[in-house]
């Protein structure tokens, strides 16, 4: 779980060396010994279905034997999967299901299968395991899985697990852990590769080959300075094309994009798409280098961002099916409680508009049309906005433009859903009436436009996540403008006395 740096004598300050050896000795790789009864591409016909889904009778077969006690065949059935489909396996059974699917299949559950788990059913897990065995988990993965593996659960299981692992591994974890939730220094990666500016490519080639301490996979090597700033990257493909004699810094490219360790991961994941970057360099506070951010570990990112902020916009907290019931309770229930008090500022503007509406039914009717096509346009704006604030292409130096822009497609939309319900109710009920809906449709969809665009820009100025919150604001928005837009200009026009 270390990096590898210079082949000196003396190590830099700082440097820490991976006994990678030592792990690989402790456990053999059976997914690999196995890698010939099995396709690369992991076609199962009689496991998976079409869509790489384990089959609805598979787990039922593997059910079956587990509560028959056969843990033989438990074991049969389980042997043949991938890691990861071991952990969807884990995932489709029950909380005491999964600790005897786990007790059975003994040496199947590796460090590879607690790595793909579901958070809440990893941490679970895990608390149900001596301090022993998860450290022995823990050390045989990469430091930003083993970070992963231990972050969440309670102080005491950490500092017992923590006390499990060596003197290096434990340095590697807490070092991690030290950097705030969701930051390039908590995700990042200890397994690299470094080494200092004055050897030759020669050299470099030498240390490679004679090191067994270097991590299993890299692709990229960082070139540092006395001070251990990274100064350059050189990627094997160089290396292995240029002859001995050459210096690494006549070989290495020195533009590099350097991460700061406390990025947030949403703005490590838009440096990774602006850049197409495939590896990059972490760095501290003091420009040292300390870690390496992986494509790998991006992916992840951003799929763990977009849904996030989607079921951020829908109040709908962790959204994970694994989650505690009391957990998703408080998470959901206190945006339920802030839609309700959004709802009775609806509810009194029309109940100021009591009189006129027992005077014309048609106006109950049709209101909440108004409401609602509104609420949609400002959904769809919100959708957007909050898009280009998190993927950075909305910024203070074009908000006035994009609002602009979300005003003309509103007012085009306004105007055709404005004609669409106007003839309409013009034709069912009045002409005036409907009249009175067109134009309060146009007025609501331009007001929906702007909140759409106002609501999350101003979230992200107090530096709150516009996601967290704009839903709300523009529901009641667009639900109270719309009524009193139309329940005022029917009033207003005559339509009702």
């Amino acid at each position: 779980m270390a990096k590898r740096e210079r082949p000196d004598d003396e190590a830099m300050p700082g440097e820490r060396r991976q006994a990678s050896a030592r792990h690989e000795d402790r456990y053999e790789d059976r997914y690999e010994d196995r890698a010939d009864g099995r396709p690369d591409d992991r076609i199962d016909d009689e496991r998976m279905d079409e869509e790489n889904i384990l089959k609805p009778e598979y787990v039922r077969s593997v059910r079956e034997s587990l509560e028959a006690g056969d843990d033989a065949r438990v074991y049969e059935l389980v042997e043949p999967l991938h890691p990861a489909d071991i952990a969807d396996l884990l995932e489709l059974f029950e909380r005491d299901e999964r600790h005897q699917l786990a007790a059975a299949i003994t040496d199947l559950m590796t460090s590879e299968v607690v790595a793909e788990l579901n958070d809440f059913v990893r941490d679970d897990m895990m608390e149900s395991l001596p301090a022993a065995r998860v450290a022995l988990i823990a050390e045989q993965l990469d430091t930003d899985d083993a970070v992963q593996l231990i972050e969440d659960l309670d102080r005491e299981n950490q500092q017992a697990i923590l006390a499990e692992l060596d003197a290096e591994d434990r340095h590697a974890i807490e070092s991690a852990l030290a950097y705030p939730d969701e930051t390039a220094g908590r995700l990042m990666n200890l397994d690299f590769v470094a080494v200092p500016e004055h050897l030759t490519v020669g050299d470099l080639i030498d240390f490679l080959r004679e090191d067994r301490a270097l991590p299993n996979d890299f692709f990229e090597i960082f070139v540092v300075d006395e001070r251990h700033h990274p100064v350059g990257t050189c990627q094997l493909s160089w290396i292995l094309r240029t002859p001995r004699t050459i210096p690494l810094t006549d070989v290495m490219k020195r533009d590099q994009t350097l991460i700061p360790a406390a990025l947030d991961q949403e703005e490590v994941g838009n440096m990774f798409q602006k850049y197409a970057l495939i590896s990059a360099a972490v760095v501290d506070e003091s420009g040292r280098l300390v870690g390496q951010m992986t494509v790998d570990d991006v992916v992840h990112i951003i799929a763990e961002e977009a849904g996030e902020d989607a079921l951020l916009m829908s109040g709908a907290g962790e959204g994970d099916i694994n989650e505690p019931i009391r957990d998703a309770y408080f998470s959901r229930v206190r945006w339920l409680v802030a839609n309700l008090g959004t709802a009775l500022i609806a509810s009194l503007i029309i109940a100021a508009f009591g009189a006129a509406i027992e005077q014309l039914v048609a106006l109950a009717v049709l209101m909440p049309i108004v409401a609602s096509i509104g609420g949609n346009a400002g959904t769809q704006t919100m959708a957007v906005t909050v898009r280009a604030i998190a993927m950075n292409q909305l910024t203070r130096s074009n908000t006035g433009r994009i609002l602009l822009r979300e005003m003309r497609v509103a007012m085009l939309n306004g105007a055709t859903i404005a004609l669409l319900i106007g003839l309409a109710t013009g034709l069912i009920f009045t002409p005036l009436l409907g009249l009175v809906i067109a134009a309060a449709m146009v007025i609501n969809v331009i007001i929906a436009g702007l909140a759409g665009v106002l609501v999350p820009v101003i979230f992200d100025r107090l530096d709150t996540d516009p996601a967290v919150a704009s839903s709300v604001f523009v529901t009641m928005i667009t639900d109270s403008m719309g009524f009193f837009a139309f329940l005022g200009l029917a009033v207003a026009s005559g339509v009702v006395g």
